[in-house]
Parts: C-alpha cells; sequence; structure tokens
C-alpha cells in the first residue's frame, strides 16, 4: 500500500494511492499517517473496505511529507563506497550516522530554500526508511520487522555549513526545508527488496546520479539493527540511508545549486519528487 498525507503544512490528513493511481481521503479511519498509526492493523482496516467508500483528493491539493510527527531524523553516511571515494573519505568500518533537525522535513513538491548565507547547497538522492515499531538493541534477523515502509528522500545539504563552519555534518543538514520526503511511503510488503532499486536524480534536466541500493554497503535491516545499538528508535522516525556517488560537492570543480534549479530525485517503485529551489528571504 502507498500512503499520502495532503494539505497544508501543518495540517495533513491520512491518505492512500488508490488502485487507479488516485490519491484517496482515508482520514474517516485515521486521522494521521504518524508512528502511532503506522500499524499493520490499521493498513488491514482501510485494505477492508471498498476503495469507492473513500472520496478522492481535491486535484491540486498539496501532497506533504509521507509521515508526520516525527521524532528523529537519522542521516547514515558514506554507505555507498564510490560515493565516499569521491568526497575524498575513507569508507567507515561500521555505520556512520549523526542526527538531522525533524523541522528540516519538507513536501515532496515544495520548495527548496537555500538557508540564509547558504553558498554551496547539494543534492542527495537517498532511500528513507521509516520505523513502524521501536527499540533499542534490534537484533539483525528480526530488525525489517521494525520497518513500516520506503520512500524516496533528499538529503539536501549546505556543504559550507557542513564542512567549513566545525565540520559538524548536523549544521548544514538541518535547515527548514532540506528534507523532502515522499510522495508515498510504500508499506514494506509491497517493496520486495528494499536493496536492489534502482535510484537516481535530475538537476534541472540533467542525470547527476544513477545507480542501485544494491550498491550500498549495508542492507536496510542491518542499518536499522546496528545503529540500534547507539539510539533508540522510536515509532514515526525516520533514516535516511546515505547516497550514491554523483554529488555537486564530488564534480571537478564542484557544482552547486542556484535558484531556479528544479531537483528531481527518483526510486524504483517508490515514485518522484520534483522540488524548485529558491533564495532565502526573510
Amino acid at each position: 500500500m502507498k500512503l499520502i498525507r495532503f494539505g497544508e503544512k501543518g495540517s495533513e490528513r491520512a491518505g492512500i494511492v488508490g488502485d487507479e493511481g488516485q490519491y484517496l481521503d482515508v482520514s474517516s479511519i485515521v486521522p494521521d499517517w504518524t508512528g502511532d498509526t503506522l500499524h499493520e492493523s490499521v493498513f488491514a482496516e482501510i485494505r477492508a473496505k471498498d476503495q469507492a467508500h473513500f472520496n478522492e483528493v481535491e486535484p491540486g491539493t498539496r501532497i506533504g511529507a509521507p509521515v508526520g510527527n516525527v521524532g528523529k531524523v537519522v542521516g547514515v553516511a558514506l554507505t555507498y563506497g564510490k560515493h565516499a571515494e569521491e568526497a575524498d573519505q575513507e569508507v567507515p568500518k561500521e555505520p556512520m550516522f549523526m542526527i538531522i533537525s525533524r523541522t528540516a522535513i519538507n513536501g515532496p513538491f515544495d520548495d527548496v530554500i537555500i538557508p540564509r548565507g547558504g553558498t554551496e547547497l547539494d543534492w542527495e538522492v537517498e532511500l528513507g526508511v521509516v520505523i513502524g515499531k521501536g527499540g533499542n538493541y534490534i537484533p539483525m534477523e528480526t530488525a525489517h520487522e521494525h520497518i513500516a515502509g520506503y520512500c524516496v528522500a533528499n538529503d539536501v545539504s549546505e556543504r559550507q555549513f557542513q564542512l567549513e563552519r566545525g565540520s559538524q555534518w548536523t549544521k548544514g543538514k538541518s535547515a527548514d526545508t532540506l528534507k523532502p520526503l515522499g510522495p508515498w511511503l510504500v508499506t514494506r510488503d509491497a517493496v520486495p527488496n528494499a536493496n536492489n532499486l534502482d535510484i537516481s536524480i535530475q538537476v534541472s534536466g540533467i542525470t547527476r546520479q544513477d545507480s542501485n541500493t544494491s550498491d550500498m554497503m549495508y542492507t536496510t535491516a542491518e542499518l536499522v539493527s546496528r545503529i540500534s545499538a547507539y539510539i533508540r528508535w522510536e515509532a514515526g522516525d525516520v533514516m535516511i540511508t546515505g547516497t550514491p556517488p554523483g554529488v555537486g560537492y564530488g564534480m571537478k570543480p564542484p557544482q552547486y545549486l542556484k535558484p531556479g534549479d528544479i531537483l528531481e530525485p527518483t526510486i524504483e517503485g517508490l515514485g518522484a519528487q520534483r522540488n524548485r529551489v529558491v533564495a532565502y528571504s526573510e
């Protein structure tokens, strides 16, 4: 099942993608998709209904990030060896991760705003994982059971903040609008193998990243398990799992985003985003 959230930012309601590709309002059953509602029992109740029971979402309605009330966003770094190489970084011996502010979460078609003082805004298409069941010290064998579903993520990063202002990666990744998610959250049962999906991004019509999640050094279950040794997962948390090669920082010379650029990340079976880059204004 493909889950969506629709409505103005901060007032989104729960929906699904219907069998004919239409957006359906399921808020009569579940008000919003959050850690409290991402449960198989809720999914089963919706599946049991004839889709004619649900009203279609008005065309042109804003689509938000597919999960709300997120507790934390965990970004995993350098999971694709070739990206580590282009960034002139050593491949880490175990998952390297950071906490990103949840206030950076953005809708899949909303504008991405260059943060005030930003000069080196970069793109990073990533596989997003939404946690459905929390816990720590999660065994690898059962870690997949803690995943509610998967989505497209774009880990938009301000490299000057990230690398030149104290080398604190959270600084470069947490400004408002820098984490578009969606358009859908595809439930785990509908993704046979999250570690074998084509993943790419076009920037203003030019393909910049083109890979497959099979190139990741860790499976999604392994990341959930190993990171749970350091932090407790909570239902509704979001993990973004690292980016393949092809970011602007790795180009020679580096190329960064400017106002008017269009970001179009795509992951096989998970949909595509389209975000316009705009300048910061007071």
